[in-house]
C-alpha cells in the first residue's frame, strides 16, 4: 500500500520552490540530501488527476524503460495516499522554446546540433517501441552542457503489437499534430512523430509556427493540405528537408532510420547520429526501504521493475474510439482534435492540461562512491553531484496551492531550518545578474523607470499580477475565472555590460500564447 504521509520525500530530498506548474500538477526544485544532487520533483494530486491518471501510469511506466543521453531520468518514485511524486532530472538550461524566443531563431549551423539530438532521442525512443504523440520544443530542456533532453512521456504509446501498429488515439498539441491524426484516421506513431519533427525543425530554423492562425479551422485546414511558407532565409537544403518531413501522406514522409544520415544532417559531421544508449540498464527504484519496495511491488499505480501488463488491444482501441470526438468545419472538413489555444482564443478556452515534465534540469556525472551507494539503498544506480548545493529564497513567502496544499507550509518550515533566513529589506534594489538568454536587455539604466513600465502595460493586457519587490508573478484569466496563463516578469541589472534586463519565465499556459502576448508586453512598455 501506498504510504500515508511525505515522511518518505522529505528522508531524502529538501524541497525548494516551484519552477513549473500545469493543470495537475506542481514542479519543485528538490535535492537529494546526501549527495547533493539538485532534482525536479513533480507532484500531483491523486484526486485531482481525474481521468488524467493513465496518463500518469503511461509517463512512469514509460520512463522506468528508457535511459538514454537525450532522454529526461526519472529517478525515484513515492506514492502517498493522496499524492503522487516524481523525482526527476534537472536541468538548469530551461525549455528549448525559450531559447528560441530569446534568439528569434537559430542558425542553421545551431539548428542542425540541436537538431541530432532530437533524432537520437526518437531512435532510440522508437527502438524501445515508444511513440512520443507530443514532441514540441516546450517538451525538450537544455541541461548545464547545453544539451536537449526529451521529456513528458504522458501522452506516448506502445503498441503491443509494434510501432507498426495503427492507433486512434488524438492527443498532442494541435499545431505540431500531423494531418492523419487530426482528422481522426487510423495513424502510425512513428509517423506522425516524424511530422511533428518537421514543424520543431521548421519552428528551429523560422521562429515561428509553419501552421499557425487564430482560428482553429483554418488551423487544421492549412494542415491537412500541408501548405506552409518558406521565408528567403532558409537554404534549398532545408527547404528540400522540411518538405521531405512535413508530407501530408505519411508514406511519402521520411522516416527516422533515414533521417540518420540524411545529407543535410550530415552536414559537416563525418558520421550518421549516433542513437544508442550511452547510459547503462538500471533497475528502477520506486522506494526507499526494502519494506517500501515490497509493498511498491502491490501498488496499483508502479510495478516496481517491470513493466505494467497492458491491456488488450481491442478494450485500448475501444477507449481510444472514444477520445476522437470530432469538430465539423462549415466546409464539411471533419478535425478530431480539440480547438488550439491561439492568442485570440486562449481566454475562451480552458487552460493547458499539457504540463511540461520540468523547465529546467541538470546534467548528472553517472558515477556514485561506494558510501554513498551504502547509504542509498533506493538508488541502484544513482549519479553523483558535481556541483555546489543549491540556493532557497527562504525569505520568499510561500503560498499553499491546490496541489501542493498544507504540505508546502509544512515543507516550508523544515527548509527554513535547514537554511539561515536572508530577508530582504524593503529598500533592496533588483538583483545583478549574468546574461541569460531568458533576459531581454533594455536601453535603459533606471530599473525603476522599467518597472514602471511595464506595470502600466500590464493591466491594458489584461493581466493581473502579484509584485514583490522587482518580480511580478503574472497570469491570465478565462472569462469563467479559469486561470490560463502564468509567468514571470523580473526586472534585473545585467552585470556586464550593467544595464536594465528583464528576466522571463513562463510557469503555466500554452508557449505561443505566451510568447505573443510577453512580446506585446514588453514593446509596447518601450523597454
Amino acid at each position: 500500500m501506498p504510504v500515508d504521509s511525505t515522511s518518505e520525500l522529505l528522508k531524502h530530498y529538501e524541497v525548494y520552490e516551484t519552477i513549473g506548474s500545469g493543470g495537475f500538477a506542481k514542479v519543485k526544485l528538490g535535492r537529494h540530501i546526501l549527495t547533493g544532487e539538485k532534482v525536479a520533483i513533480k507532484i500531483m494530486e491523486k484526486k485531482d488527476l481525474g481521468d488524467d491518471l493513465p496518463r500518469v501510469k503511461t509517463e512512469i511506466e514509460a520512463m522506468k524503460n528508457l535511459s538514454h543521453q537525450h532522454v529526461c531520468r526519472l529517478y525515484h518514485v513515492i506514492e502517498t495516499s493522496s499524492k503522487i511524486y516524481m523525482v526527476l532530472e534537472y536541468c538548469p538550461g530551461g525549455e528549448l522554446f525559450d531559447y528560441i524566443i530569446a534568439k528569434d531563431r537559430l542558425s542553421e549551423e545551431e539548428t542542425r546540433v540541436f537538431f541530432r539530438q532530437i533524432i537520437s532521442a526518437l531512435a532510440y525512443v522508437h527502438s524501445k517501441g515508444y511513440a512520443h504523440r507530443d514532441l514540441k520544443p516546450e517538451n525538450l530542456l537544455i541541461d548545464e552542457n547545453h544539451n536537449l533532453k526529451l521529456i513528458d512521456f504522458g501522452l506516448c504509446a506502445k503498441p503491443k503489437g509494434g510501432l507498426g501498429l495503427e492507433l486512434l488515439t488524438c492527443c498532442g498539441s494541435p499545431a505540431y499534430a500531423a494531418p492523419e491524426l487530426i482528422q481522426g484516421k487510423a495513424y502510425i506513431g512513428s509517423e506522425a512523430d516524424v511530422w511533428s519533427m518537421g514543424v520543431l525543425l521548421y519552428a528551429l530554423l523560422c521562429g515561428f509556427l509553419p501552421f499557425d492562425d487564430d482560428n482553429y479551422m483554418v488551423l487544421y485546414r492549412k494542415i491537412t493540405r500541408g501548405k506552409y511558407s518558406n521565408p528567403h532565409w532558409l537554404s534549398p537544403a532545408s527547404i528540400l528537408l522540411l518538405n521531405q518531413m512535413m508530407q501530408v501522406d505519411p508514406k511519402r514522409r521520411l522516416t527516422v532510420k533515414q533521417l540518420l544520415d540524411h545529407p543535410w544532417v550530415m552536414k559537416g559531421y563525418s558520421t550518421p547520429v549516433e542513437w544508442h544508449s550511452k547510459h547503462p540498464v538500471r533497475s528502477f527504484t520506486s522506494e526507499t526501504s526494502e519494506k517500501r519496495r515490497n509493498e511498491m511491488c502491490n501498488s496499483p499505480l508502479i510495478e516496481q521493475g517491470r513493466p505494467r501488463q497492458q491491456k488488450p488491444e481491442r478494450r485500448e482501441r475501444t477507449r481510444e474510439n472514444k477520445e476522437n470526438l470530432a469538430v465539423t468545419g462549415t466546409d464539411g472538413d471533419v478535425f478530431a482534435l480539440p480547438a488550439p489555444r491561439t492568442p485570440m482564443s486562449s481566454r475562451k478556452t480552458k487552460s493547458n492540461r499539457n504540463v511540461a515534465t520540468t523547465p529546467n534540469n541538470n546534467i548528472i556525472s553517472t558515477k556514485m562512491c561506494n558510501y554513498v551507494l551504502n547509504c542509498i539503498s533506493h538508488m541502484s544506480r544513482s549519479r553523483s553531484l558535481d556541483l555546489a548545493g543549491c540556493q532557497v529564497d527562504s525569505g520568499q513567502k510561500r503560498k499553499g496551492g491546490k496541489v501542493f496544499g498544507s504540505l508546502e507550509r509544512g515543507l516550508d518550515k523544515v527548509i527554513t531550518m535547514l537554511t539561515p533566513s536572508k530577508k530582504r529589506g524593503p529598500q533592496d534594489g533588483p538583483r545583478k545578474i549574468k546574461a541569460q538568454y531568458n533576459v531581454t536587455l533594455t536601453s535603459q539604466t533606471d530599473a525603476d523607470q522599467v518597472l514602471n513600465q511595464i506595470l502600466s502595460i500590464l493591466p491594458e493586457k489584461n493581466v493581473d499580477f502579484v509584485q514583490k519587490g522587482y518580480t511580478l508573478k503574472c497570469h491570465t484569466q478565462s472569462d469563467f475565472g479559469k486561470v490560463t496563463m502564468q509567468f514571470k516578469l523580473e526586472v534585473c541589472i545585467l552585470q556586464k555590460p550593467e544595464v536594465v534586463g528583464i528576466r522571463r519565465q513562463r510557469l503555466k499556459g500554452d508557449a505561443w500564447v505566451y510568447k505573443h502576448l510577453v512580446e506585446d508586453i514588453l514593446s509596447t512598455s518601450s523597454v
